[in-house]
């Protein structure tokens, strides 16, 4: 364990661990009593003695000290969004604990929102790089922080942030750009307060035309004045030009390659072409094992 299990000086209070715990259906009221007789008992935390009698595991406990710490996270099981979210699932994983790192990184290097800069589309070469996945885990880690994140699929060929937040297809940056009004596009997402989610809507036989129009700037103005953080997924840029479309807009984008899969030759090629197209490179990250 990275940290010591703990627990609340109130074992009957709202927000001790126990309580949580139980308002989750994690712990009945009985355990919960035999936790805190063991626990004050031997001088214990409530999170040790709750282990060592097996009545909840240390990710129940990370679980309810998360909540208590008023750290944004969902239970598994009620919720639509995908397990592969896992910075909303499993904020203490080894994986998470990357994100922020990258997060950490991102910040000191490209968001500044009083520079303005608070745009980032998040870019890979080839197909299957994670891409996608990264731009769903990033918004989270930021919305964590409390900061106003959204998350745009401008993926208009293949979208799945959709699918990622468990969100029911409707309108969505297709619509907008068509400049047809969608007052429900901008989806928030249940448990995760500072997140919200502008899915890709109908795929639409012409992405690159619509992407290319005067609206998509205004729509990232309008939102840069209104979130924090603007973290942009797009098409792979091996066949088309969509992302890099996106990037020149965003003026900042993060490579996604994936180890033993994506060309590093591919990657270059498309690195250079953003490049061209005025974008600065805020990172590159690898995913895969």
């Amino acid at each position: 364990m990275n940290a010591p299990l703990s627990g609340a000086l109130d074992p009957k209070g709202e927000h001790s661990i126990g309580a949580i715990l139980m308002a989750a259906g994690r712990l009945r009221a009985d355990e919960n009593e035999r936790i805190v007789r063991l626990q004050r008992d031997k001088g214990l935390r409530f999170g040790e003695a709750a282990v060592k009698l097996g009545l909840a595991s240390e990710t129940d406990i990370r679980y309810a000290m998360a909540r208590q710490f008023d750290y944004p996270c969902l239970q598994a099981g009620e919720s639509k969004v995908s397990p592969r979210v896992i910075a909303a699932f499993n904020p203490f994983s080894a994986q998470v604990e990357a994100l922020r790192a990258l997060r950490s990184q991102l910040m000191l290097r490209w968001f500044d929102p009083s520079a303005g800069r608070k745009l980032l589309a998040v870019v890979s070469a080839d197909r299957g790089a994670g891409r996608s996945w990264m731009a769903a885990n990033l918004g989270v880690v930021f919305s964590q922080l409390g900061l106003r994140t959204l998350v745009i699929d401008a993926d208009l060929r293949r979208p799945s942030l959709h699918t990622l937040f468990g969100l029911d297809t409707g309108s969505g940056l297709s619509t907008l750009l068509l400049g047809r009004p969608a007052p429900d596009a901008l989806r928030p997402v249940p448990g995760l307060r500072s997140l919200a989610v502008l899915q890709a809507g109908v795929v639409p036989p012409n992405p690159q035309e619509l992407l290319s129009r005067p609206m998509l700037g205004q729509l990232l103005q309008q939102y840069s004045a209104a979130f924090d953080v603007v973290i942009l997924d797009t098409a792979a840029g091996e066949r088309c030009a969509d992302g890099v479309m996106v990037a020149a807009r965003a003026r900042a984008a993060l490579m996604v390659a994936r180890r033993n899969t994506s060309r590093m030759a591919a990657v270059r090629r498309y690195a250079e072409r953003l490049r061209e197209s005025g974008v600065g490179l805020a990172g590159s990250v690898m995913n895969g094992d």
